[in-house]
């Protein structure tokens, strides 16, 4: 091989090789521990296929496992929608629309960590923003223990989360809406269309990539939600906000069970795989039949 043919691959031999060392590796070593018995401190004992029975029947995981198909649906059913809506919005030339659009984006250049923090503020049962404002206006009825009450307290964190999720769907339908052909637009305006019409048979086709590209983004955040729960709640009360990644960093570092913590993250894993091929699988066929 000349020179010049081998320039390539040696730009690409680092980033490969940490590439494999932060990301291929690990998840390697987490499919082998799942099959082990391991505190993370003594010898690993190999246990086969009994993490993943004890999975079957543990009522915790499968709590984790419901609350994680709710932040799916929440963030596919509600950003997604909200996101477009806000982005058709954007979109037009209105007296300081570019300062609107920066402060509905404000929330994506902050981590999770910190929304967190934000919200236990806001949804802070005595003090809080959101109580405060139902008392003042004389509601007090619809003033809840946002965050101790096991019946809302996932939405609540879903909630808060889509704080920060809405406004990259609206990028990306920002992005998108660049793309939409003016002249279809300006054609179908004439030919009779309703706004309604333009939107459905016109801009929305264009925007198929940017709504492919959301949902796939949205149902992986969904799935590997931790950071947020971990903030506001730690899973509870009494693991009623718990997701998968949340049950699982409580079992491999609270509890000392790897092996177990690890037979979730691979499941977790294989969910989240399965849900983005079957998705783009279906959106695949979809063009090819258009």
């Amino acid at each position: 091989m000349t020179r010049s043919k081998l320039t390539p691959y040696l730009f690409l031999a680092v980033p490969l090789c940490m590439y494999s060392i932060w990301v291929i590796f690990p998840i390697l070593q987490t499919f082998v521990v799942s099959f082990m018995k391991w505190d993370g401190m003594t010898k690993m004992r190999f246990v086969g296929l009994e993490n993943f029975k004890r999975l079957i029947t543990d009522n915790y995981f499968g709590l984790s496992l419901m609350n994680n198909i709710k932040w799916m649906i929440g963030f596919v059913v509600l950003s997604i929608p909200i996101g477009l809506a806000l982005a058709m919005l954007m979109d037009q030339k209105f007296p300081g629309h570019k300062i609107y659009k920066s402060l509905v984006y404000l929330p994506m250049a902050l981590s999770f960590v910190v929304i967190g923090q934000i919200w236990s503020w806001v949804l802070e049962p005595t003090g809080g923003v959101v109580n405060t404002f139902f008392r003042s206006i004389g509601l007090e009825q619809f003033a809840k223990p946002w965050l101790s009450d096991p019946k809302i307290v996932t939405y609540s964190l879903i909630a808060a989360a889509l704080w920060r999720q809405i406004p990259y769907a609206m990028v990306l339908f920002l992005a998108g809406l660049k793309n939409v052909s003016k002249e279809l637009v300006e054609a179908a305006t004439v030919d009779g269309a309703t706004t309604i019409q333009r939107f459905w048979y016109v801009i929305l086709p264009a925007l198929r990539p940017a709504v492919v590209i959301a949902t796939t983004v949205n149902i992986i955040d969904s799935l590997r939600a931790f950071d947020i729960v971990f903030v506001m709640t730690r899973g509870g009360p009494f693991y009623s906000s718990s997701v998968m990644a949340n049950y699982m960093y409580v079992q491999a570092f609270h509890n000392y069970r790897m092996g177990y913590g690890a037979s979730i993250a691979v499941v977790q894993f294989a969910i989240t795989l399965g849900f983005i091929i079957s998705y783009l699988l279906n959106v695949l066929k979809k063009e090819e039949k258009e």
